[in-house]
């Protein structure tokens, strides 16, 4: 099983990129780069969101996700998470069939 997370990291010395570390199984999820070329964000619609949900389905499905797929994963759990998140594989395929 993998386990997705993330968190915002409140320091001026941060080792990642616009304050937030996105990992999966403790290893930095790769950015999958469409929207948002500046990295990763999470707590509302944008393109930072985007891409995160993009670049998390495409690691659990292992193939690019459908731009509708993604987009409804965002809506549903990107824009809602606070500054600390974590989902796994077993949700992501839950949510999947009931879609």
């Amino acid at each position: 099983m993998k386990i997705y997370k993330g968190n915002r990291i409140r320091t001026s010395r941060s080792l990642y990129p616009h304050g937030v570390r996105v990992t999966v199984n403790g290893k930095p999820l790769e950015h999958r780069v469409y929207h948002s070329p500046t990295g990763f964000e999470w707590g509302y619609g944008g393109s930072g969101p985007s891409d995160l949900a993009r670049s998390i389905l495409w690691d659990y499905l292992g193939k690019e996700p459908a731009r509708v797929l993604y987009q409804n994963f965002k809506d549903t759990f990107v824009a809602a998470w606070g500054d600390k998140w974590q989902i796994t594989s077993r949700e992501i395929q839950n949510w999947i069939k009931r879609r």
